[in-house]
């Protein structure tokens, strides 16, 4: 039901069969992540099904006044490279001086189609592009802070100068930049909810479930875009 020129109502699902109404305000964000081509079918590092999210996101965005998408931008050689070590092959794991480093093939590089959005992806209206993994050294998976867990990539501050105060996210990967963008946010005590069925997952090495149990823990809320009542 529309209650207001700004403001959409959200139906969530109960097991009880109750339904409880949510407000999406002009005080929420939509953070698309990473919808690149890499990460579709044919890409670098694809993700099974990835272009399949971006209808659901169409679907989701005529209900947010405010939309920012990310762009994983890699230096050639990054760190994260599995090429960036010989010896190494993708997939398999290191360890650097801010914690392990799971090694990917080389993607996403500055400059390049792989690292373009996806042609299908009609966002023109996004208020803010930010891009993420930019130095060389270290790996950005979150929106909000660099893989060290400390360095911040400026959109926590971006959002509390644009009073954007609850994050809704979509995108790819479920499992890796969608979800530890959506803990950053709880960490950071924003309410964090993501659009399952705008997302899709690697899930190497069990990495659904793991960080399934990650939301849980931090109150990371799982939605559906058809959920999302004008």
């Amino acid at each position: 039901m529309k209650s207001s020129s700004s403001e959409w109502t959200v139906s969530l699902e109960f097991s009880d069969n109750e339904r409880l109404e949510m407000l999406i305000t002009p005080n929420d964000v939509l953070v698309v992540i990473d919808v690149q081509n890499d990460f579709c079918p044919g890409g670098a590092l694809a993700v099974a099904d990835g272009d399949a999210v971006i209808d659901p996101i169409h679907r989701a965005t005529p209900h947010f006044q405010h939309i920012i998408l990310t762009q994983d931008w890699h230096t050639p050689n990054h760190n994260s490279f599995a090429s960036a070590h010989p010896g190494m092959k993708p997939f398999e794991q290191i360890e650097l001086s801010h914690g392990p480093q799971t090694l990917w093939p080389d993607h996403c590089i500055q400059g390049t189609r792989g690292a373009d959005f996806h042609p299908a992806l009609q966002l023109t209206r996004a208020e803010l592009i930010l891009r993420k993994g930019f130095r060389r050294a270290i790996d950005s998976y979150s929106a909000f802070f660099e893989n060290d867990r400390t360095t911040p990539t400026g959109l926590a501050g971006y959002l509390r100068e644009r009073s954007l105060t609850r994050v809704f996210l979509a995108g790819l990967a479920y499992d890796y930049c969608v979800g530890y963008s959506a803990l950053d946010a709880r960490r950071l005590a924003l309410p964090a909810i993501i659009l399952r069925d705008a997302c899709r997952a690697i899930d190497l090495n069990g990495s659904v479930a793991a960080i399934e149990r990650q939301f849980a823990a931090a109150g990371v809320e799982l939605q559906s875009t058809h959920e999302l009542n004008r």
